[in-house]
């Protein structure tokens, strides 16, 4: 069903989060699935209360609403008595909607990413690594690493590579994600220095991937890297909200080695304000490239990856005949981004960094990437350079060490730095900071924001 998010509607957890009673196992749901669940509560309990309210006043009067025996007045009222008195009665509703919902998901389903019984009796101890000779505390304790890897290849059976996965990284002691399609996999993981050789190891050596160690990105962490292990199977391995069977991997654009990307970045840097025929593209989130950013780079101000087709779509005269240069953290989702920007046909060349801006960084520390490198996982930037391209947003000092905004229903990232934050300016924005957020992400930083913005380009100077 194409409205449901495809973050969970092939959640390989589903039979054992799915839980009957909602009252008692709430708490039991994975991730993706809560999220779902904690929608239709907040539909029902919206429902609820405008079939309270009174039929309405005249022109310029005030709502009303009538529960209980009792009128409210103002809406934080009426809010409040039907979380105290009718909470039970709303989780049964959101309850139904809820699983009425999963079962329109799971009826909409490909074929291709539903296990087979034969699928789900393979014995994956064939592909579990022996680390019998491996002490416990050498898993648990020690110095750490993270891993950040991709491989597309059709995989046949992707319930299984699953649950794999999960018992190979919960015996290695790792956490993180991992997304397997039938597309390939995707993952990032942490772990100590000796359980990360042992996963790549495991990778390299599995039948389906034949991957090899230069296809993992590393970086200094660990298992605190992430609050959790999370593997589940979906139906793109990166999500941009497009069928893979309808645009496949393999149209992308060609792939340049470090080496190669930087060559054709220094001819374009060397052109100064002339008029060039290159982009320089970004295409990653706008509050990744906040922190870091190729010199002279066009960087949507988009705030999802599912939100790149719509932006090429709307400012394709920024690509037509022109050559293309695209990059993002670790390459894959220049690997779906350039195959889409391929099929509108309007560019001379379309290229994208192989290994990303992480393989780049290894080759070229001070070369032209500037600042920080943000990662998805608790650390939120890695740097390889002391540059600082990014500000407070409260005082404008250069900052570039991003916090979660301290409001209880928001989730959005804030640079606020160490002063600013002791004076208690702490929030995004100031909806957040005078508690006028709710909801997650419904605040004035994505009210006012552009879903897809159009991007016009000034020749006179690179875009920043």
């Amino acid at each position: 069903m194409s409205s449901i998010c495809s973050e969970f509607q092939d959640c390989e957890e589903e039979k054992t989060c799915s839980p009957g009673n909602p009252l008692k196992e709430e708490k039991k749901l994975c991730a993706p699935l809560r999220r779902l669940y904690n929608l239709n509560k907040r539909k029902s309990f919206a429902a609820f209360v405008s079939s309270k309210r009174e039929p309405g006043p005249e022109a310029g009067g005030s709502p009303s609403w009538r529960c209980c025996g009792l009128t409210f007045t103002e809406h934080a009222t009426v809010h409040r008595h039907v979380a105290r008195m009718h909470a039970g009665e709303i989780q049964r509703v959101a309850w139904a909607h809820y699983e009425r919902t999963l079962s329109q998901s799971r009826q909409g389903e490909e074929d291709d990413v539903k296990p087979s019984d034969e699928s789900l009796c393979v014995n994956i101890s064939a592909w579990m690594p022996d680390i019998s000779h491996i002490p416990e505390e050498q898993l648990e304790r020690g110095p750490g690493k993270v891993l950040l890897y991709y491989h597309y290849c059709h995989v046949e059976e992707p319930h299984v590579v699953c649950a794999w996965q999960r018992a190979l990284c919960q015996r290695l002691r790792l956490t993180g994600k991992v997304r397997v399609g039938t597309e390939g996999i995707n993952g990032t993981v942490g772990g100590t220095r000796v359980a990360t050789e042992v996963y790549v190891d495991a990778m390299c050596s599995h039948p389906h991937f034949h991957m090899v160690k230069k296809d993992f990105k590393t970086s200094d962490g660990g298992s605190e890297c992430f609050t959790e292990l999370k593997v589940g199977v979906f139906k793109e391995i990166v999500p941009m909200g497009l069928d893979p069977n309808v645009l496949s991997y393999r149209l992308a654009g060609v792939h340049l080695e470090p080496e190669e990307f930087h060559k054709k970045v220094e001819a374009l840097m060397a052109e100064g304000d002339e008029h060039s025929d290159t982009v320089l593209l970004d295409c990653r989130n706008f509050y990744e490239s906040k922190i870091g950013q190729f010199s002279g780079c066009l960087a949507p101000d988009i705030r999802k990856f599912s939100y790149f087709p719509d932006y090429v779509d709307q400012n394709l005269e920024l690509f037509r005949d022109k050559k293309v240069l695209m990059y993002c953290t670790g390459g894959i989702r220049c690997e779906r981004g350039s195959t889409y920007l391929c099929s509108k046909k309007v560019c001379k060349e379309v290229y994208q960094l192989k290994g990303g801006i992480h393989k780049y960084l290894e080759r070229f520390p001070d070369g032209f990437y500037r600042g920080k490198l943000f990662v998805f996982d608790e650390r939120y930037a890695i740097s390889t350079n002391n540059d600082v391209i990014a500000v407070c947003r409260y005082c404008g000092r250069p900052w570039d060490r991003y916090q979660l905004c301290t409001t209880r229903f928001c989730r959005q990232l804030v640079l606020s730095c160490t002063a600013c934050r002791s004076e208690g300016r702490s929030a995004c924005c100031l909806g957040c900071s005078t508690g006028g957020a709710r909801r997650k992400e419904e605040c004035e930083c994505t009210d006012g924001r552009l879903r897809i913005p159009h991007d016009v380009i000034d020749d006179e100077k690179p875009i920043h």
